[in-house]
């Protein structure tokens, strides 16, 4: 895992150094940098070595510098590629580093080479006879990728703090993307930020013609997530596709146990986590386990970690987050995010990485369960919010929305009244909105408030709209499982991940993201994900001979932090001092103060606006609404 970066154009290797200098938390184990002048290129890379660790070193190059790569990943099927490109006539002269891989790769197969990857990853590749430059990013977008293409200038980063400085690159807020922060919680691909930088979007590449940086570069779409159910359903499903999944699954593990320094895996005592430490167990003795707890009793699992620990014989490591830690750790973590996210677990996933690079290099999670299988909250909701919306009139709807205001505000773990609120907010929109409404820290509305004036949901909620009306199924399950696979895992799940692992020099694998299984997920028709009532049905039949039915079968926990508490407490603040150009003081005060005083649970949007008031990397450039 690494951090790279690079440019075209104006600029020089003092550039490059401020650049990668940003980005060294990505890569403590080395540096390197590479300069074509006739393309005035610069490439630069900042190396976490976890596979060959003699030979990995980059920028780096075939033996005739035709072709230089600098990479950020893992790719899992490198040792099969490898002999395959062997068979072709290829010479390695590595021992077994994946990079080389890309670049005998892309000599052999172009620019459908990431097609043949399994893994995780962000490429640059310079293409010296073609004058070209190739990047790539991988299915998920599980490694960052921001670029500015601008006239005469191209410039890519893995951070958007590392781009910036660039200073041939603007800093000017983009108020749609600020919009966008606070309707979903997180900035979707391509927008970041910043109006002049873009995010390549996961299973995207792009192709830089170096002789002309005044033309666009050439985007293409490589892979999208779809759902593609099987139309003939086996004789048996629980346990055909039960063995397929335990199968595939233990597959992806292993090839993600492929390391040269040490490795462990998260464990909360959820069903992801507990699956992938079973499986995981089996092929590494003493196998290091990790977990975080809270003060806060209804937002605790670690009696499930240590339970699931002990059952698997794991050397386990467990630390509790108080408000103590907290509160000294977020005023830093805010700073450090380098865009920002509203995903409040993002303060006890930091902890949990910090506390796992103690003892080991790479860690591997359970992400991409939920959203494969059906096992967010929001699936339960579907049928009766569609019951709901056909029936209920819209002056009805509206008097039960004030009802529910009305009920006694508790900060605990999704409280039964925090749940109504949500519910019946997300039914303000039409299908396509349901879910960012029920996810989003502000509703439409609020965003009028906010930005003190009128908002087009249409262009705010666009890929939410678009991937709704995209999917080639009817139902509303299918639907909802593209939005959680195609947004919320790529732009806020997989983020929080990156930076919290990042910032602490951690590489996080997500066996539930291998190829191999995601296939086999997309191909299980949604009546086997939600059925009876109960997400990932299948795959929980599928662990029942791994995991304790106790844990398989226990209510679902979120990763959250008790938020709402520690604003209503007062532990953190907000006021409308806190305020960028652009947003409305009066708002964020009189939202903030209703929230203190037990009047309503505005915790979502004022997180949001409190980790974005703390973003080191902001501009004081206005950002009043276009």
């Amino acid at each position: 895992m690494c951090g790279i970066c690079g440019f075209a154009g104006p600029g020089d290797a003092a550039v490059l150094a401020a650049m990668n200098r940003r980005m060294a938390h990505r890569g403590p184990d080395g540096q390197g940098s590479f300069h074509h002048p006739e393309s005035r290129l610069f490439l630069a890379h900042n190396r976490l070595a976890i596979v060959d660790l003699t030979g990995g070193a980059q920028p780096m190059a075939t033996a005739d510098r035709e072709l230089t790569v600098t990479f950020n990943g893992e790719i899992y099927n490198h040792a099969q590629l490898r002999r395959q490109l062997e068979d072709k006539g290829h010479r390695f002269r590595t021992d077994h580093c994946d990079t080389e891989v890309l670049l005998h790769g892309y000599r052999e197969w172009g620019e459908e080479l990431p097609e043949r990857l399994n893994g995780m990853w962000a490429f640059a590749l310079h293409d010296r006879a073609a004058r070209r430059l190739f990047l790539s990013r991988d299915r998920f977008g599980k490694k960052p990728l921001f670029y500015a293409a601008l006239p005469g200038l191209f410039a890519f980063a893995s951070e958007l703090s590392g781009l910036m400085e660039h200073p041939g690159v603007p800093a000017d807020i983009s108020p749609l993307a600020l919009k966008k922060y606070f309707a979903y919680g997180f900035i979707p691909a391509p927008h970041s930020l910043y109006a002049a930088v873009r995010k390549l979007p996961g299973g995207h590449t792009l192709t830089l013609d170096l002789t002309d940086l005044a033309a666009a570069p050439r985007i293409r779409c490589a892979w999208s997530f779809c759902v593609e159910p099987v139309q003939t359903l086996p004789k048996n499903p629980e346990a055909h596709w039960g063995e397929a999944i335990r199968d595939t699954l233990e597959r992806s593990v292993v090839r993600r146990l492929m390391s040269d320094v040490p490795l462990g895996v998260f464990l909360s005592g959820g069903i992801d986590s507990t699956a992938v430490t079973a499986l995981a167990a089996r092929h590494v003795p003493g196998l290091r386990t990790f977990s975080v707890g809270f003060e806060e009793a209804s937002f605790d699992e670690s009696a499930h970690s240590r339970r699931a620990a002990a059952l698997y014989q794991t050397n386990h490591h467990q630390n509790t987050l108080s408000l103590t830690t907290a509160l000294s750790l977020l005023p830093e973590l805010a700073a450090r995010l380098d865009e920002p996210l509203g995903d409040s677990s993002l303060l006890p996933t930091y902890l949990l990485c910090r506390d796992t690079r103690a003892h080991v290099t790479v860690a591997l999670g359970g992400d991409g369960a939920d959203e494969l299988f059906a096992g967010y909250a929001p699936f339960k909701a579907l049928r009766t919010a569609e019951a709901y919306a056909a029936l209920c009139p819209r002056p009805v709807h509206r008097a039960l929305r004030m009802l529910a205001a009305r009920l006694p505000v508790n900060h605990g773990y999704m409280s039964a009244g925090y749940k109504v609120r949500r519910f019946l907010l997300g039914l303000d929109g039409p299908k396509p909105l349901w879910n960012p409404l029920w996810l989003g820290p502000a509703s439409p509305e609020e965003l009028e408030g906010l930005f003190a004036g009128p908002s087009d949901p249409e262009e705010i909620y666009q890929e939410a709209i678009t991937t709704w009306e995209g999917c080639p199924s009817r139902d509303l399950v299918d639907k909802t499982l593209e939005f959680y696979t195609r947004l919320y895992l790529q732009d806020g799940i997989l983020v929080k991940v990156d930076r919290a692992s990042m910032l602490n020099s951690l590489e996080v694998r997500a066996p539930f993201l291998d190829i191999e299984m995601v296939d086999l997920a997309r191909s299980i028709p949604h009546a086997w994900k939600f059925r009876r009532g109960q997400g990932k049905y299948i795959l929980k039949k599928a662990l029942e001979p791994l995991v304790p039915k106790d844990i398989l079968y226990r209510s679902k926990q979120g990763f959250g932090a008790p938020i709402g508490l520690w604003f209503r407490q007062g532990s953190l603040t907000l006021s409308g001092q806190d305020a960028l150009p652009g947003l409305d003081p009066g708002f964020i005060a009189a939202k903030a103060l209703e929230h203190r005083q037990g009047r309503a649970d505005h915790r979502l949007l004022l997180w949001n606006l409190w980790i974005l008031a703390r973003h080191r990397g902001r501009s004081t450039a206005a950002c009043s609404a276009s």
